[in-house]
């Protein structure tokens, strides 16, 4: 405020009052370097489920994490009340490096993608054979998703007692897929070895439309059982219960599997299809004569020569070309 008859000096200027003290802001953080280590079991509404130790201990985000979020497979370091007693709560203070991460988007013009599970080896795609009919345009969009991300792909088919596996199997045939057909006798009986031995030693994402007995599956694999629905005996509807990710040990620590939502849709906005073609050996050596951000599918692609002289079955790039053309159709083409 200038005062009359003197000219204004540093002793007119209003200095705000520091309740908290002239200490300068520290943009250091704490480095929590004795945090614990554990693995994201389940999220629900902020709230993480963590295993630290032999403990399910819940806890949430740390400020310190900003816009990073943690997923189900994520290792974590945690801090803060550990006990896993009820009432209690630890905070989630960095993520580890992924090893992998299976994304996908609401759709193929949505440019938001999201990490749906987090350190798996595997992505096991499960479909009904019949009671619902398979879905190839999704069955597609998951292995290419899995190619992505760089996990193994393995083909669960269900309800072989309502329909013969070998129409789809002949479909995905030159793929060379490792696949698993069950019946729900079998799954009834507990006699799943041939899918417990695809899955030893291994974290497994199971993926899947709704109603083809993932779930189910799931149930029959792990010591904990989750809900699989319930349905109105009058109207005959109902809804699949399984609303969030959540990571089951096999028995004898064996593995782990990861039950994820029923999806309606994979979208694939964010998958670059350049990366697509690193799933198949056979035929990546021969695009080394391709045009620059060739489509693989294209006038002047040079996998036509290639497969040509013989380094390839036509059936693979077939294969190829289906898949990666999956993104320009709707899933009910």
């Amino acid at each position: 405020m200038r005062r009359y008859g003197k000219n204004p000096d540093e002793d007119d200027v209003r200095v705000r009052p520091n309740p908290k003290g002239n200490r300068p802001r520290s943009s250091n953080r704490p480095k929590h370097e004795d945090a614990a280590e554990g693995m994201v079991l389940t999220v629900d509404r902020g709230r993480l489920t963590v295993l630290v130790g032999d403990r399910e201990v819940t806890a949430v985000k740390a400020r310190e994490l900003g816009r990073k979020s943690a997923v189900v497979g994520d290792r974590v370091a945690v801090v803060g009340d550990l006990s896993g007693a009820k009432d209690t709560l630890a905070r989630v203070v960095r993520v580890e490096e992924r090893s992998s991460a299976l994304r996908r988007t609401a759709d193929d013009t949505d440019p938001f993608e999201r990490v749906v599970v987090a350190n798996a080896d595997q992505l096991a795609v499960v479909t009904a054979l019949a009671d619902p009919e398979p879905r190839p345009r999704l069955i597609d969009r998951c292995l290419v998703a899995a190619y992505d991300a760089g996990l193994d792909p393995l083909l669960v088919l269900t309800k072989s007692d309502l329909a013969s596996p070998e129409p789809l199997l002949e479909t995905y045939g030159m793929l060379d897929l490792a696949y698993v057909v069950t019946r729900k006798e079998d799954l009834e009986a507990g006699e799943i070895d041939a899918i417990r031995d695809r899955l030893s030693g291994r974290v497994t994402a199971f993926v899947g439309h709704s109603g083809v007995g993932k779930t189910t599956l799931v149930n029959s694999l792990v010591e904990r059982q989750r809900l699989t629905g319930v349905v109105n005996a009058v109207t005959g509807r109902g809804r699949h219960t399984t609303v969030s990710a959540l990571a089951l040990p096999l028995p004898d620590d064996a593995g782990w599997v990861i039950d994820t939502p029923g999806v309606r849709s994979f979208g694939l906005a964010h998958i670059d299809p350049s990366r697509v073609i690193h799933a198949f050996p056979d035929l990546e050596p021969g695009t080394a004569g391709c045009p620059r951000a060739c489509s693989h599918d294209e006038p002047d692609c040079a996998l036509d020569a290639w497969v040509a002289e013989g380094h390839a079955e036509p059936a693979r790039l077939d294969s190829l070309r289906r898949l990666l053309s999956t993104r320009d159709r709707k899933e009910g083409d």
